[in-house]
């Protein structure tokens, strides 16, 4: 009896706010938009559930087709509205007003606080100016030693593993940028024997982490934090955060043993002469007395662990894919790197640089696969839209780049892997915003020249030792909803030496 009465009291209650929103200024506006009907009470609910995260993304992509450039969305009291085209990422990414993250990123807190990824406000501008200098160009020439020496240790891995008939190429390629931005912006070798079981457990924790998030985000009734910590999956979120935080907490404390602080007087993030990576910098400015807590570190830690190398990862893994399934490109990256690095030498920083070949066909790759395949806002103004809709003050958005990088209206053919895209004759007359890997804005990516540094050197050595052939194929691949786009099963590749 009591059951039926609190359910009648909900309905009640989620109705009547319904018929509040929706002859407010905001509901008139957002009932504007197009999008797929809603129910009475629960709105889409059902329409946005899925039985698996692959079904959801594939739904995903059906709606962005069939509403563009713009739908809106709302189940449980949750409205969002979901953008496709350039014209309308440009008014959202171009202003300053519309910066705070939406409320899907609130579920990342528990790992990630709120570092510069899911920050907003003075705390985001006050910690994007302070780490901004730790992606300096001088401090990624200092990188390359490090992402040669990982991608040749890459490649030795891949010699034990060449003949078997594939490779999945998802878990040494996810070894291989763990352990570089272990190197890099950590200062931490997290390759040696005592690390390499907890790096295990942490890269299985982060595929769980996500998962969790995604099912929580479609489920809207669990956006309540009250019925959320009713869940068995809010006790597995808690261990599984246990072992993400354990694991920075190692990363952090080992630093820490072997930092030492520049001299009095000597600001060494800003100074020409010496630059800081990242940890070393927050360390800096935490005994400088900067307005930086332990806490506050491990915020950072945490944010660039993961998206230092969680991303790329997958960046490299579907280039490989697609490299596989086109042998021509591969030849003509090969024929680019001898004719830049004589000798079977070491590429230099000036080298990659002059890779211009090898970087259309990384870019033409995070076209069809761009590692972050949605990012979302607050409208923090009344947005007037390019196709005429208003998207109202305070209503979350939705900006699906995979969806923008695959639109027949922006890209011809958008399905075919043509590096030749990127050549500048072919680039002048496409819109800024067209072409979206690492955001763009204000809050564009702070770590994008360290990405395409790194994929760079994989690419190159992999490809100085192998030939690599096709078993996985772009339309054998299915891609699932989470925090970084992935595949719903491996990504093989056959990797065969060269002679």
């Amino acid at each position: 009896m009591f059951f039926a009465l609190l359910v009648v009291f909900l309905v009640v209650a989620i109705s009547f706010r319904l018929w509040q929103v929706k002859h407010s200024h905001f509901g008139k506006n957002f009932y504007a938009i197009p999008g797929p009907k809603p129910l009475p009470v629960v709105g889409n609910l059902f329409q946005l559930l899925s039985p698996d995260t692959a079904h959801m993304f594939e739904k995903i992509r059906e709606r962005a087709e069939k509403y563009y450039p713009i739908y809106k969305c709302q189940a449980l009291g949750r409205y969002y509205v979901a953008l496709c085209s350039p014209e309308d990422m440009e008014l959202v990414l171009t202003n300053m007003k519309h910066i705070t993250k939406n409320k899907t990123y609130d579920f990342l807190q528990s790992w990630l606080g709120t570092g510069l990824l899911t920050s907003t406000g003075a705390k985001w501008q006050s910690r994007r100016k302070l780490l901004t200098p730790s992606f300096h160009f001088s401090i990624l020439q200092e990188f390359l030693k490090t992402f040669n020496a990982e991608s040749q240790s890459l490649v030795e891995v891949l010699k034990k593993e060449c003949h078997k008939p594939y490779v999945n190429v998802v878990n040494p390629i996810t070894e291989y940028t763990l352990i570089s931005i272990g190197e890099t912006s950590m200062g931490t070798n997290l390759n040696s024997p005592g690390s390499l079981e907890k790096s295990a457990q942490y890269k299985k924790a982060v595929y769980t982490f996500g998962d969790l998030v995604t099912q929580r985000v479609a489920r809207p009734w669990l956006f309540i934090p009250a019925l959320y910590k009713m869940t068995d999956m809010c006790k597995e979120e808690s261990n599984i955060v246990n072992i993400l935080h354990n694991y920075t907490n190692d990363v952090i404390h080992d630093r820490k043993k072997n930092f030492v602080v520049p001299k009095e007087g000597e600001d060494a993030s800003y100074s020409t002469k010496k630059r800081l990576a990242m940890l070393d910098l927050l360390l800096n400015f935490k005994a400088q007395g900067a307005a930086i807590t332990d806490d506050g570190i491990r915020e950072e830690v945490d944010t660039f662990l993961f998206e230092g190398h969680d991303t790329t990862s997958m960046a490299i893994c579907f280039a490989l894919m697609l490299l596989a399934n086109h042998p021509k490109v591969q030849d003509l990256i090969i024929e680019e790197i001898e004719a830049t690095v004589p000798n079977d030498e070491t590429p230099s920083f000036k080298d990659y640089q002059q890779m211009s070949y090898l970087e259309r066909c990384i870019k033409e790759s995070l076209r069809l696969y761009p590692s972050v395949p949605f990012i979302g806002r607050v409208a923090g103004e009344d947005i007037k839209t390019s196709s005429g809709y208003t998207i109202p003050k305070g209503c979350d958005i939705n900006l699906y780049i995979y969806d923008l990088h695959h639109n027949k209206n922006v890209y011809e053919d958008p399905e075919k892997y043509d590096p030749d895209r990127f050549l500048p004759d072919n680039c002048k007359n496409r819109h800024p915003f067209a072409y979206l890997p690492f955001s763009a804005g204000a809050r564009n990516c702070i770590g994008q020249k360290f990405a395409i540094l790194e994929i760079k050197a994989a690419i190159c050595h992999i490809l100085r030792s192998f030939k690599l052939e096709p078993v996985d194929r772009p339309e054998d691949i299915k891609c699932i909803v989470d925090m970084v786009l992935r595949p719903q099963g491996e990504i093989k590749v056959k990797f065969v030496p060269r002679t």
